[in-house]
C-alpha cells in the first residue's frame, strides 16, 4: 500500500499545495495512507465517530470560527474536545485561507506532536489540489514488462515474452505517425473510479531498445509528436508465438481479458510467425476497439447476419 509522509507532504513544491508547518515537527513522519480528505466538523463538537484519523483533516473558515467562539464561551471544554480528537492520533491537520489558528490548538497539537500546516489557497481550491495530489500518489500502482503506444487515441499495452518483437512493431507504429508512450516498463497507476493510467519510468523515459540496433532515443529521432508522457490503457495485445497445435479465434466473437490492478480489460491475442504484419493487425485493433466503445461489434453483427 502506498504511503506518503507528511514531511513528503510538506516538501512539495511542484502541486502548488504552498504548505507551511505551525506545529507538531515532531510528527512529521506521521504517513497518509488514503487520497480522501475530511473535515473534522462535529469531532470539533466532542462528536468523534465516523472520523477517519488516516486522512487529512482541513480545517477552513467555519471550523477556526467555531472553535474561537467555544473558547470563549467554555475553554475547558474546547480543550476537552481538542484532547479528544487528538487522542484519535490524527495524521496531520491542514488550515486554509491564511488563517490563524487558536492558541489552545497549537499548544495541543504541539504537544501531541500531530503536525499542523497552513496554505493560503481556500479550501475548496486547496481540496481539489490536495485530493488530485494524494490521487497520484497513494493510488495503487505497478510495473508492467511491455510497451504502451497511444494508436489513433486507443492506448494499447503490448506485452509477450521477451524477444517477441514488441519494441520493434511499437517503432513500426510511430514511422506511421502514432505515438510511444512507453518502452520495456510501463508504471500503471489507478485513477478513480476505474482507470488505468500508463507511464514510462523517468529513468528510460522516451528510450527504446532494438535488438541489433541497441538503445534510441525516440524523441530525439522523431521529434516531440512521437511521444507522450502518459496514456489511459484501453487494451492489451498480447504477442505470443505462433504454435501449430494452437487453435486461435478466427471469427473475433471470444471476448478475452486482462486483469490489472483489479481492473479487467480488452485483450487481443495476436499470433506472431514470418510474414504476418503485426503493426498492421495492431492497428486495426485499436481501429475496431474504437467501434466497439461506440457500440458496434463487426463479429457480432456478421454471425446475427448469418
Amino acid at each position: 500500500m502506498p504511503r506518503l509522509s507528511i514531511e513528503e507532504l510538506l516538501a512539495e513544491t511542484e502541486a502548488g499545495l504552498d504548505l507551511e508547518l505551525l506545529a507538531g515537527e515532531g510528527g512529521l513522519k506521521r504517513c497518509v495512507q488514503v487520497p480522501r480528505i475530511q473535515k473534522p466538523g462535529l469531532a470539533l463538537a466532542g462528536y468523534t465517530t465516523n472520523l477517519h484519523p488516516d486522512r487529512i483533516q482541513i480545517l477552513g473558515s467555519t471550523e477556526l470560527t467555531y472553535l474561537e467562539k467555544l473558547n470563549q464561551q467554555n475553554a475547558a471544554k474546547a480543550d476537552r474536545n481538542l484532547e479528544q480528537l487528538c487522542a484519535l492520533d490524527i495524521c496531520c491537520f491542514i488550515v486554509t485561507k491564511n488563517q490563524t489558528p487558536p492558541e489552545n490548538l497549537v499548544n495541543i497539537l504541539e504537544r501531541s506532536k500531530i503536525p499542523l500546516l497552513r496554505s493560503h489557497h481556500q479550501s475548496s481550491t486547496f481540496i481539489s489540489l490536495i485530493t488530485q495530489y494524494l490521487e497520484e500518489r497513494l493510488l495503487p500502482q505497478t510495473n508492467v514488462h511491455g510497451v504502451l503506444v497511444d494508436v489513433l487515441g486507443v492506448g494499447v499495452l503490448l506485452i509477450g515474452k521477451s524477444g517477441v518483437g514488441k519494441s520493434e512493431c511499437a517503432l513500426d507504429l510511430v514511422l506511421r505517425g502514432h505515438r510511444l508512450v512507453a518502452d520495456d516498463v510501463v508504471k500503471v497507476r489507478l485513477k478513480l473510479p476505474a482507470v488505468l493510467f500508463g507511464e514510462g519510468n523517468d529513468l528510460i523515459h522516451y528510450h527504446m531498445e532494438i535488438r541489433g540496433l541497441g538503445i534510441i532515443n525516440i524523441k530525439h529521432l522523431f521529434g516531440v509528436a512521437a511521444i507522450r508522457e502518459r496514456k489511459k490503457i484501453d487494451m492489451v495485445i498480447e504477442l505470443a508465438e505462433w504454435q501449430d497445435n494452437q487453435a486461435y479465434d478466427r471469427l473475433g466473437l471470444e471476448e478475452k481479458t486482462y486483469e490489472l490492478l483489479g481492473i479487467k480489460l480488452p485483450l487481443q491475442i495476436i499470433p506472431v510467425r514470418p510474414g504476418r504484419n503485426i503493426t498492421t493487425i495492431v492497428e486495426v485493433a485499436a481501429r475496431n476497439q474504437l467501434l466497439k466503445e461506440m457500440g458496434y461489434h463487426s463479429a457480432a453483427e456478421f454471425e446475427d447476419r448469418l
